[in-house]
Parts: structure tokens; sequence; C-alpha cells
């Protein structure tokens, strides 16, 4: 008989929980939807040029700034485009969905009294957006984009102020976040507990193999 599966976490070595939003407690399904379907037909509308053509154009600028705080910052994106992104943003603002467990897995946290700190690289204005639809910010203690330290979680930086404005022990830090390259920066800033998800689109299956991952909340709840 084989040995039971280890839990993945103890929560009694844990104080603080870093959660990331899109992807991680919403459903990253608006945002890929946003980026790769309606914002590509708005801006070949707009510019009266083939579809395929929008995708290609917008897939160069895509990939020359993906990981920079550039990425996630609606005013770069409206100025390049020359398109009201926010008020794109807001057109399919139903399709903005918390992820299945989350109300549960927070509610939970917030009762054996972790500290729950929301850091998303989403820029200022679409998270004041999804947490007017989702209202989530109801059972998190601290909620910060990273525009405000001007750095994305990608770089050192932005630790670093993170630490100094919200401080917590990486020893008893707990951080959840669905993108790999921002787990590395966590994890070379010496937070000890990373955990990732495997599927943050719904739409879109997915396996994450570098670091332990879950499906959905049930699975850790404490």
């Amino acid at each position: 008989m084989s040995a039971p599966a280890q839990p993945l976490l103890n929560w009694q070595e844990i104080d603080t929980v870093l959660l990331d939003m899109d992807g991680t407690l919403l459903d990253l399904h608006f945002d890929n939807y946003f980026w790769l379907e309606h914002l590509p037909a708005v801006y070949a509308q707009t510019n009266a040029i083939p579809l395929a053509d929008a995708h290609a154009h917008l897939g160069r600028y895509f990939n020359e700034h993906e990981g920079t705080l550039n990425w996630y910052c609606l005013d770069f994106w409206s100025a390049a485009l020359k398109l009201n992104v926010g008020e794109l943003k807001r057109e399919v603002q139903h399709k903005i969905k918390i992820r299945p467990y989350v109300e549960g897995f927070l509610t939970a946290l917030r009762q054996h009294n972790k500290k729950l700190v929301l850091i998303t690289n989403a820029h200022q204005e679409v998270l004041k957006l999804k947490l007017e639809v989702t209202e989530i910010n109801q059972w998190l203690d601290v909620v910060l984009s990273s525009h405000q330290f001007k750095h994305p979680k990608e770089h050192q930086t932005f630790w670093q102020r993170l630490a100094e404005v919200e401080p917590f022990d990486p020893n008893r830090t707990l951080f959840i976040d669905d993108t790999v390259r921002i787990l590395k920066a966590a994890q070379d800033f010496g937070i000890r507990h990373l955990l990732c998800i495997h599927q943050p689109d719904s739409q879109k299956p997915r396996t994450v193999d570098e670091f332990p991952a879950i499906h959905h909340f049930d699975e850790i709840m404490p």
C-alpha cells in the first residue's frame, strides 16, 4: 500500500498569504478573451485592416513588452494603440468571474487569522473595475498594484518595496500566483511557501511542473 500523500501546506507555518488576482482569485478567461479576441477585433475595425493583420501587429507588441510594467499598463496600451483600452475592457466586464472556492478559502483564512494581501500587476483602473464587479476586497486586508511601486512582480525591486510597505516574514509567507516567472522572482526574494495554479483560464487546460500547484482552493483549505 502506498503512503498517503503529504499535504501541500502546513498552515501553522504561515502567517501571511500573498495572493495574485488574475488567474488566481479571478478567472483568467476575461483577460485572455479581451487581449486575444475583443481588442484585436476592435483594432482591426478601427484601422480598417484584416483581423489577421491586427493579430500580427498586436502580437509583435505583446512579445516586445511581456513581463514589463508596460505589459500591464492601460495608459501605455491606450497611447500605443490609440484606443481607450479601459473603456474597451468595460465592454466585456460581464466575463469577469471569481474562480471556484475563492470565497470559502478566503473566509477560512480570515477565520484562522491569516493576513491576506492582494498583490497584482493589474493597472489601478483595471483593479478598480474588477473589485467593483467581484467585491473580493471584502475578504482582503490589503490590496496593492505593482504600478504603485513602478516595477512588476517579475522584478526584485517590487518585492523589496512590498516588504517596506507591508512588512512580512518571507519564511512564514505563502505566495500564490499562476505565472511561473513571477513565482521564481518571489523564490529569489526568499519567500518560502510558493504555490501555482494549474489552469488559470477556465477555458484552457494547463498543468504546471515547476512549482507545487493546485486546480482549486478546496485542495488547500485550512
